[in-house]
């Protein structure tokens, strides 16, 4: 990760805290603070993604790295797919849905491009 001298450099780590602020605020109005099963999941499914990138960073080991951005990848899957049980009971409405699964898409395709770079052979 030439240039990158800690993980609140990463595009991706900066993009996931954003996303994780949109959560939590999302989670604490109205009915959705009262399913402290779903919010609490989301969060914490938040919270995971940005947690694995600066964790893999700092394991300085690209496998490691690439292990880790492939688990926050997939936590950022998981609040994609909350999102809609979010919308069905009602939580959030379209427009919201739509902003958040952007958001949310929009980590998961940068996290995608960071996994596919660590996994490419080191150039020399």
């Amino acid at each position: 990760m030439s240039g990158v001298s800690c993980f609140e450099d990463l595009i991706a780590w900066q993009k996931a805290r954003a996303l994780a602020k949109s959560i939590y605020a999302i989670t604490r109005q109205g009915e959705f603070r009262q399913d402290r099963a779903l919010a609490g999941q989301m969060q914490r499914a938040a919270v995971s993604v940005m947690s694995n990138i600066a964790e893999g960073f700092e394991r300085n080991s690209r496998i490691d790295f690439h292990h880790f951005i492939v688990i926050a990848k997939a936590s950022c899957a998981e609040i994609r797919s909350q999102l809609y049980i979010a919308l069905d009971a009602g939580y959030i409405s379209q427009a919201q849905f739509e902003a958040l699964m952007s958001q949310a898409t929009e980590v998961s395709r940068v996290l995608g491009g960071l996994r596919v770079s660590l996994a490419r052979p080191k150039q020399r």
